[in-house]
């Protein structure tokens, strides 16, 4: 099924010089603290350098995943259907959306997330699995990272208010590959009109953290609803606030809206950390940044949010229903 964005396209064209650059955060920089925070309140994304992550750990799943969505279709629904995990091709969750992109979605706590795995590559397996293991350990080492800083940048004790949800055992993150295949009919019968490749939504979880090849087709939606194109970077990372991080600070951090869109003759590979809290965390603004403010927000738990994120359509405003009626 192809899903078309006309609309998008044109108004993707029409002012992308007009905008701010996306903010730049360099990791070694003492003063990252408070940038991240301004990028955080302004952008609700930013992209990252010098971020520690060893180049090899990503090189090396690159080739892995490379390696998985190169087999033949039927290998590769061996590994599926997505239940909750596994693989996927162009069906995004159960209520109906889709895109041009197949995906592997594991969670980061359960090895057996790789028996579907052992199936299709044998002892190869394994391989994966380490390759895997690897990048997201690191991956959640600068994610914890980043969060410590928020809160230093937003002068809240303790430090590790955001980080030790991701670092709880019981914490409910999830890891995802996704590929967006070359789409040749893209340009000799589409007419100039965009392929979506993943629709516009935003992260439920409290921060995600995305690394992808250098082929272009991430977008994210500014405040005033413009969209903008990220100029692709192999080397960095880009760091979306999630709805949950947005509600713990009462709205002054922003989910921020994103997509993708398929490209006619190149392989767009991406991988995503989607840093979550224990299911039964309580999810609420933190009283130490509401400084005599009301809450915007009902107070829900993780688990709750979850499953009502998973029960609607990806480019639904999913906190709209736990979001406080204010009386004029």
């Amino acid at each position: 099924m192809v899903v078309m964005s006309k609309p998008a396209m044109e108004h993707h064209c029409a002012a992308t010089t007009l905008f701010p650059e996306i903010p730049l955060i360099d990791l070694s920089k003492p003063d990252s603290k408070n940038l991240i925070v301004k990028a955080c309140e302004e952008f609700g994304f930013f992209k990252l350098i010098n971020h520690g992550v060893p180049t090899e750990f990503i090189t090396r799943l690159e080739s892995e995943a490379i390696k998985f969505f190169s087999l033949p279709l039927s290998e590769k629904e061996k590994a599926g259907p997505v239940d909750p995990f596994g693989y996927g091709n162009k069906k995004i969750g159960s209520n109906g959306d889709v895109g041009w992109v197949e995906y592997i979605l594991l969670t980061t706590s359960n090895e057996a997330n790789y028996q579907k795995f052992s199936a299709i590559f044998g002892e190869a397996a394994e391989k994966f699995r380490f390759a895997v293991n690897d990048y997201v350990s690191a991956v959640k080492k600068m994610a914890y990272e980043i969060l410590e800083m928020l809160a230093d940048g937003l002068k809240i004790q303790p430090r590790n208010v955001f980080s030790k949800l991701l670092m709880d055992e019981e914490s409910d993150s999830a890891f995802r590959l996704n590929h967006y295949p070359p789409c040749p009919e893209l340009n000799q019968e589409t007419n100039g009109m965009n392929l979506i490749g993943f629709g516009e939504h935003t992260d439920p979880q409290i921060i995600s953290v995305l690394r992808s090849n250098n082929i272009s087709g991430l977008q994210i939606s500014l405040k005033d609803g413009n969209w903008i194109s990220i100029p692709p970077d192999q080397n960095s990372f880009f760091i979306n606030v999630g709805d949950s991080l947005q509600v713990m600070t009462n709205g002054r951090f922003n989910s921020v809206r994103h997509r993708v869109m398929a490209n006619g003759s190149k392989s767009r590979l991406s991988m995503i950390y989607f840093g979550g809290p224990p299911l039964s965390e309580k999810i609420a603004p933190l009283p130490s940044l509401m400084k005599g403010e009301d809450s915007l927000y009902k107070e829900f738990t993780w688990y709750e949010y979850k499953k009502s994120a998973y029960k609607s359509r990806l480019a639904d405003n999913r906190l709209g229903v736990f979001e406080k009626i204010v009386a004029s």
